[in-house]
């Protein structure tokens, strides 16, 4: 399997995915943990994150599959939404909440 593959295949089996430097446990970097810090917030009981600091060929090729180039990258229904400051505008707006919601009642 090709590393865009395995990227597609995280992004379609999980209804939110957060592709970040860290785990939602521990982020590394301050846009990672902002946006868990938003998504948690915003009701995400099942976010799924892909470290890409342990996975060099994913970080590689992320920007490539998803034409962004910085992370996090987060995905809800294999959409790419977008980065840390997309995801805290969505949070702040009201409109993360429903996005999440929408995931969580599938």
């Amino acid at each position: 399997m090709s590393v865009i593959e395995r990227i597609q295949t995280e992004v379609e089996s999980h209804p939110v995915v957060l592709f970040m430097k860290g785990t939602a446990q521990f982020p590394m970097c301050g846009f990672s943990s902002r946006a868990v810090q938003a998504l948690k917030a915003a009701g995400a009981t099942s976010l799924h994150t892909v470290n890409v600091l342990e996975e060099p060929e994913i970080r590689a090729n992320l920007p490539r599959y998803s034409n962004w180039p910085t992370f996090p990258q987060l995905f809800i229904h294999g959409e790419l939404i977008g980065g840390c400051d997309i995801t805290l505008e969505l949070y702040e707006s009201g409109e993360l909440a429903r996005m999440i919601s929408e995931t969580q009642s599938q």
